[in-house]
């Protein structure tokens, strides 16, 4: 996985995955799917909302090896199948209500995460673009120190996806 930093200071990731755009599209937007590999390694991920349109919020909750539960929710604004997707990522309660992290008072209250996918030779490029959005100066401080942990969350994450996807061949 390639990383790197833009003009806005945004986290860039990039993943080639063995498989086709569509089924990449999928299984980030059906129920079905997205439970089934999302989250960092070792959690379990509880989806209770799925809702995959502009506007529309997906809310589900994951839970630690040792218990602890987090509520989190995306709220959808752009939904092009089967290129692009872009949500904004919060934590929340059970109602979806935006909370703060409960891990640093000053992390961002809406990440913003552009996912788009291209195709070459029945494989799919992800590239993944994220960031603070309506942050405070604070915030964005706090996403910065937090960099190298957000790359390794993704890379497991990855890892997770491009496991699923072999299993969907």
């Amino acid at each position: 996985m390639d990383e790197n930093r833009n003009e806005n200071n945004e986290l860039v990731l990039t993943r080639v995955f063995d498989a086709p755009r569509e089924l990449v599209f999928k299984v980030w937007t059906d129920l079905e799917h997205f439970g089934k590999w999302w989250g960092p390694k070792g959690f379990s991920l509880q989806v209770n909302k799925m809702d995959v349109r502009p506007g529309g919020m997906f809310l589900g909750s994951q839970k630690s090896p040792e218990g602890h539960v987090m509520w989190g929710k995306f709220v959808y604004q752009e939904v092009n199948a089967p290129e692009k997707l872009v949500f904004v990522q919060s934590f929340s309660d059970e109602e979806g209500n935006t909370v703060r992290a409960p891990f640093d008072p000053n992390w961002p209250l809406e990440i913003i995460n552009i996912l788009t996918l291209t195709e070459e030779n029945g494989k799919t490029l992800l590239t993944l673009r994220g960031g603070p959005h309506n942050a405070t100066e604070e915030e964005r401080v706090a996403f910065e120190g937090m960099r190298p942990m957000v790359q390794q969350g993704f890379n497991g994450t990855f890892d997770q996806l491009a496991n699923y996807l072999e299993s969907q061949q």
